[in-house]
């Protein structure tokens, strides 16, 4: 009987083996696993590294706003239409918005000044029984004009508070008694306005996100978030010894509560004390939008006091910011 051979090639034509598919397939699935790893890999460092960016611009942000304030704490510039002997409208001492009322350059509070939306002055200004731990606030004044302020659009421009309002003038009755020690007399003094700014960490009904907030006098009880995502402010105060007038040294760095209770400082009046602060240490901690990390564990972070928190309330990333600012107008 004559046998057929198959046409030359068709041997080479059969499929493959469930051997050699497995293989493939397995070999295709390593591949996808690594490609999605290498894509879920860039894409959380991606993400990483946009929250920290943003962590790094609002902490810069909070810090440059109080250094500015702090900055110009006390300002009270020489005026050409005063007299040799009242060169300048010596804001501190004047009454300002309510009887016996005035400004002190800075003042701080361990916690939240309880009425630091309708107090007049920061003369007044009253603390929480607040200890080290709790939110610290600070509340600086000065001269404000239309150069050390963003003036508002009016004509004439009017300066204004940290919220850009318009601020009003003190109602005192535009004289002022000065005496070359053998007679006195009146004389007018210049139209000022006196900025008083006090920066504290708050949320609201409509913006639940800590944020540093900013209540300025030109509208009182109007308080605004500048910086959101600002979990906590620590304040430190460089003060001296030195008499008031004299050129200062720091001797130590005290918190709010120890520059009013210190007794090195007795018998000196509130204004007293805080006028021997001639440096300001700022510390913000701020957080991320969202949870970033893992797990609580990568979430750890080092507080403003230096210590490490090792029981992190959620997976955000948290990073404290420190500036010290000289008080360039401290007397």
């Amino acid at each position: 009987m004559k046998r057929h051979s198959a046409p030359l090639g068709m041997n080479d034509a059969r499929g493959f083996s469930l051997i050699e598919l497995m293989v493939s397939l397995t070999i295709g699935l390593i591949l996808m696993v690594a490609v999605i790893s290498a894509y879920l890999g860039s894409a959380g460092a991606s993400r990483m590294a946009e929250a920290q960016g943003r962590m790094n611009e609002d902490g810069q942000a909070a810090l440059a706003i109080l250094a500015e304030q702090v900055r110009m704490a006390g300002a009270n510039p020489l005026q050409s239409a005063y007299t040799t002997s009242q060169p300048n409208s010596n804001f501190a001492s004047n009454p300002v918005y309510g009887t016996g009322t005035s400004y002190i350059a800075v003042r701080g509070c361990d916690g939240t000044f309880t009425d630091i939306k309708t107090a007049t002055s920061t003369l007044v200004l009253s603390c929480t029984a607040g200890t080290n731990t709790d939110r610290d606030s600070i509340a600086v004044s000065y001269e404000a004009d239309v150069y050390n302020t963003a003036p508002t659009t009016a004509t004439p421009p009017v300066p204004t508070d940290c919220l850009g309002q318009g601020l009003p003038i003190p109602p005192f009755n535009g004289a002022a008694t000065v005496s070359n020690g053998t007679t006195t007399s009146t004389i007018a003094v210049p139209v000022y306005k006196v900025a008083d700014n006090r920066f504290f960490i708050g949320t609201s009904t409509t913006i639940i996100t800590p944020s540093l907030y900013c209540q300025g006098n030109g509208s009182f009880n109007n308080a605004q978030p500048l910086v959101e995502n600002v979990e906590d402010m620590q304040i430190l105060y460089g003060t001296s010894s030195l008499p008031v007038g004299s050129t200062k040294t720091v001797a130590g760095y005290l918190t709010a509560n120890q520059v009013v209770s210190d007794t090195a400082l007795n018998p000196m009046t509130l204004a007293e004390r805080w006028s021997r602060v001639s440096t300001v240490r700022i510390c913000v901690l701020v957080r991320s939008e969202q949870p970033i990390v893992s797990d609580l564990a990568s979430a750890q972070y080092v507080k403003c006091d230096g210590t490490v928190e090792t029981n992190p309330p959620d997976r955000r990333l948290r990073r404290a910011y420190t500036t010290t600012v000289m008080m360039r107008n401290a007397t």
